[in-house]
């Protein structure tokens, strides 16, 4: 499969955000890409530095003019396009919601994300209802996507999750950078962490995975792009720069995931009968 990523600073200008992507888009469709993923809450800036109840008009229903806007894409280009949403359920309750949109510019499915993190300079748990769609991947023309969302990306348990129900792919659109407060040290081993936990979850699942994350300063914070494509052995495929747009076309062999399983078959070895305690919040 060839995978299209996108990792695009943005700015407060909304319909230029759009625009610039669905030119990449378009570019990254005629280099062959069947698969575009875009990073979180593409269409604007990352809001979540503050706490601010005007942000909520930000927020669109699903079926919505963002899914018209891409969908049409999808159908022109003939592609498949993960998109990351600001949802508008009803009133006061929204979510942060991945879209896919199918070839032909239908909804495929959604992801709400499920793991909403509160952090300083991550005040998502204001903006965001934790999803309630559970952890199921979505069925499209291309295969099964495992479609989560940035803080998910930390959580082994979603991920396996997908895996046991036949995604073909994990996929994370993301919005993470450095706090600037921290040292030079402290921020690049948050960042080799952040990389190394998703590997683990390809090595583990014996999945490829595709993380994308946005690049650039916005409100002071450096967000750290190093989007990256990894094969299901964690071998790095693809790594974007920390600090530079870029777009670019990943070729997976997505019949790799068979043979890798043969080689190391953790599905088969699992012990679930023993896990029942996993559930638990901690076990004193």
């Amino acid at each position: 499969m060839k995978i299209g990523i996108i990792q695009q600073h943005n700015t407060a200008d909304r319909t230029d955000n759009c625009q610039r992507l669905a030119e990449k888009i378009r570019q990254l469709a005629t280099k062959g890409a069947q698969l575009i993923v875009l990073q979180e809450l593409h269409n604007g800036l990352y809001f979540c530095q503050e706490e601010d109840v005007s942000i909520f008009d930000q927020a669109e229903p699903i079926p919505g003019p963002s899914t018209a806007f891409y969908g049409q894409l999808a159908k022109e280009l003939q592609v498949v396009i993960v998109t990351s949403l600001f949802e508008r359920r009803a009133p006061g309750l929204y979510h942060n919601t991945a879209v896919v949109l199918d070839k032909d510019g239908s909804i495929a499915g959604r992801y709400r994300k499920m793991h909403i993190p509160d952090d300083p300079g991550y005040y998502e748990k204001f903006y965001f209802t934790p999803g309630d769609l559970g952890f199921h991947p979505i069925q499209t023309s291309l295969g099964k996507l495992g479609v989560l969302v940035c803080w998910d990306q930390w959580y082994p348990e979603a991920a396996r999750l997908m895996a046991l129900q036949g995604a073909e792919l994990l996929i994370y659109p993301t919005a993470i950078g450095f706090d600037p407060n921290d040292t030079p040290d402290e921020q690049q081993r948050q960042r080799t962490a952040w990389q190394t936990v998703q590997r683990g979850h390809a090595v583990a699942n014996g999945l490829p995975v595709v993380t994308v994350n946005r690049v650039g300063y916005e409100d002071g914070v450096p967000f750290w792009g190093t989007s990256f494509v990894a094969g299901p052995q964690g071998e790095l495929l693809y790594e974007a720069p920390v600090d530079q747009e870029t777009e670019a076309v990943v070729e997976v062999d997505m019949l790799r995931s068979e043979q890798v399983r043969r080689w190391w078959p953790f599905l088969r070895d699992r012990r679930i009968e023993n896990y029942s305690e996993i559930t638990k919040r901690y076990i004193d």
